[in-house]
């Protein structure tokens, strides 16, 4: 196969590619994420033998995905966001998408993290501004609420100990050394 033939055979991929893609993009406005997935996956299985189609690949990717969200397949969508990413780090789209697939499984310090990157690298994009504006505090709560667990746990932790000397954690204050930063502990009955 000479250079030419090579040429128009490279052509003629890319557009049954593109045309897949096309198709997948048809089924995905008329609400039929499967077909729409399947035709995303044909145009990459075609795209993946081409030299210098990760336009077409991380599209697919991030195409894929919002068929997942829309599916309520969470953890699919950040998988898919992510090998749209790693072909196109500056694809704002997959980062809206797959920070929206975190938020949805409550994974707000990486959806934060997507955000702030679409933020970057598209200063203007009003839905990450929106989403960050709303991602913020309940990160916030999850974590506040994740720390009173935590010492909810400890308490009962120190309790079980503590209960078989006839004492409970609720014996013991902890002051702090308002100069030092330190706690100091006492025993009270």
């Amino acid at each position: 196969m000479n250079y030419s033939d090579l040429v128009i055979c490279n052509n003629k991929a890319r557009s049954q590619a593109n045309d897949a893609k096309a198709e997948g993009n048809k089924h995905f406005g008329a609400g039929e994420y499967e077909e729409a997935l399947s035709q995303y996956q044909i145009a990459l299985q075609i795209a993946s033998e081409l030299e210098s189609a990760e336009d077409i690949c991380s599209a697919c990717h991030s195409n894929r995905a919002v068929c997942f969200l829309k599916l309520g397949k969470y953890d699919e969508t950040i998988k898919e966001c992510s090998r749209a990413l790693e072909l196109n780090p500056s694809y704002v789209k997959a980062l809206l998408r797959r920070g929206e697939a975190h938020e949805k499984l409550e994974h707000y310090d990486e959806a934060i993290a997507d955000m702030e990157k679409a933020i970057e690298l598209d200063p203007s994009n009003a839905q990450a501004k929106r989403s960050l504006f709303r991602l913020e505090p309940l990160a916030a709560e999850k974590k506040e609420k994740m720390k009173e667990e935590m010492l909810a746990k400890l308490k009962d932790l120190g309790n079980s100990v503590l209960g078989r000397f006839g004492m409970s954690v609720d014996n013991f204050k902890a002051v702090k050394d308002p100069n030092t930063g330190s706690y100091s502990l006492s025993f009270e009955k």
